[in-house]
């Protein structure tokens, strides 16, 4: 039959939730504490504690050496010859006790005992709530509100209390002593003072709770709940999807008329929940995140890093943002990617702004296209134009109106801008064409103009052949014309004299 002091040991270690044995070694190193500040020795005392009949003894132990001349403390050591003489069957390397008396301890010894034990005591109890909390990260618990410190709300967790401080509360919500909530255990800290459990109410994790209890289908495994973005006491966003064909997902969340949805806004004190459906491709489901605003396109802008583009109408561009940007916080939590929000008026400067910096880029000066010449370029400046790129755009239209160039000018400057495009594009030259052979009956200015095709060896050659081209440029048409009329009336007049004789 245990003793009265076992079964004390007993009781408070159910009532502590602690493994008796636990107690038990803390009597009994409480007793040696005691007995060694009374004796004020360093011997190696070790305690007992009788379950039978609730004597506690205090035992000396000393280790057995060969001989006398190992010793090196007696305290500590004993020889092989005085340990037979206590125990004949004490060998090398055992031990050997002797019983120490424990009467007249005194209040100061009895003091040193009870603190080492109801230090020991609550050592076992904090390792024993951390060790049952640990585990349970991330459950939903019942508690009750104990108090109320400040901003931090104590609740009782039934083995522990647990502090929820005031960034883990909903601002829609206050509570009273006495009331009963579910909360989140959020973590479990491991300090002096004990195990500091911390619990929430705007964890994510109690919202899915609530569906998993308010939704069947959520229970079942019908409908999985895919993702979760909370700011508590302003508003929730969760992603559902169904396993089953024939079960719509967001459905069966609301409920009819909306009567699963409301009970679990009712819990949350009035924060709004926006259920959306669960889709793979990230393009469609940011679509449907960014509810109830309409977008007109989304963009992938980068896939490895999970970057979105999502342009809206201007009218939409408030709402899709949200109060304090809300809506558009959530929903990139929701996707787990980056996404920017711009107007259809935004984009559009974005891309003008694109276009005029690759056109400013594009810009290539005239000196560029060596084949025009330094004389041409010279009156191509003069007549503002500057780049490679304005020049093309030219038609020989709007060429043959500039001051200085005729239809000569305008074939050179055609092929010279050709050839120099050619050389960008493939990296070797265009063909010049060959220079047509010059017929003795052409007129000195026409010869001058197809010499200036080809290159000029010298600057006043080129001057040269350039005021030629310009002469050629500027005869009329009629007039050639007249002039070939002549010939032709003199030849006919010169026949109709040689046959008058006949």
């Amino acid at each position: 039959m245990a003793s009265e002091i076992y079964n004390v040991i007993d009781a408070l270690s159910r009532e502590k939730g602690i493994d008796p044995q636990i107690v038990v070694s803390a009597v009994e190193d409480a007793i040696v504490a005691a007995t060694r500040k009374k004796e004020k020795s360093q011997e190696n005392l070790k305690g007992e504690l009788d379950k039978e009949s609730g004597m506690i003894r205090v035992y000396a132990v000393k280790s057995i050496l060969p001989s006398e001349d190992d010793i090196e403390d007696p305290q500590l050591e004993i020889s092989l010859d005085e340990a037979k003489a206590i125990d004949p069957n004490a060998e090398v390397g055992g031990e050997v006790r002797f019983l120490k008396s424990t009467e007249g301890l005194g209040r100061i010894s009895a003091q040193i005992a009870k603190q080492i034990i109801f230090q020991k005591v609550r050592e076992a109890e904090r390792d024993t709530v951390y060790n049952e909390y640990i585990g349970r990260v991330g459950e939903i618990l019942n508690a009750t509100v104990k108090r109320i410190e400040g901003p931090d709300v104590i609740f009782d967790i039934g083995r522990a209390e647990a502090r929820m401080s005031k960034k883990e509360q909903s601002r829609l919500e206050s509570f009273s002593i006495g009331e009963r909530v579910r909360v989140v255990l959020v973590r479990v800290d491991k300090n002096s003072k004990g195990p500091a459990v911390v619990v929430s109410r705007a964890a994510p994790e109690l919202v899915q709770n609530l569906f998993q209890t308010e939704v069947p289908e959520i229970y079942d495994g019908t409908v999985q709940i895919r993702a979760i973005a909370r700011e508590a006491g302003e508003r929730t966003k969760i992603a559902v999807m169904s396993r089953d064909k024939d079960v719509d997902a967001v459905g069966a969340c609301v409920g009819m008329k909306g009567m699963r949805v409301q009970s679990i806004i009712r819990e949350l004190r009035g924060e709004k929940i926006d259920i959306i459906e669960y889709h793979e491709d990230p393009v469609v489901f940011a679509e449907k995140a960014l509810q109830p605003a309409k977008v007109s396109r989304v963009t992938v802008v980068d896939q490895s890093d999970k970057h979105l583009e999502v342009v809206v109408d201007d009218s939409q561009l408030s709402l899709a943002i949200g109060k304090k940007g809300q809506n558009v916080r959530l929903a990139a939590k929701l996707l787990g990617w980056k996404i920017d929000i711009k107007s259809e008026e935004e984009k559009r400067q974005e891309v003008e702004q694109q276009m005029e910096s690759l056109v400013t880029q594009q810009a290539t000066p005239l000196e560029k296209v060596t084949e025009l010449g330094e004389a041409l370029i010279g009156k191509l400046h003069e007549a503002g134009i500057s780049t490679v790129e304005a020049l093309a755009d030219m038609t020989p239209e709007q060429l043959e109106e500039l001051p200085g160039v005729g239809p000569k000018t305008v074939e050179k400057i055609s092929l010279a801008v050709n050839n120099y495009f050619s050389t960008l594009e493939t990296g070797v030259p265009a063909a010049v064409p060959e220079p047509a052979p010059v017929d003795a009956a052409a007129e000195p200015g026409e010869v001058a103009a197809d010499a200036a095709a080809g290159a000029p060896a010298t600057e006043e050659e080129a001057v040269a052949v350039e005021g030629a081209e310009e002469a050629a440029d500027a005869e009329s048409p009629a007039d050639s014309g007249a002039t070939h009329t002549s010939e032709v009336e003199l030849s006919e007049q010169k026949t109709n004299s040689e046959e008058e004789p006949s």
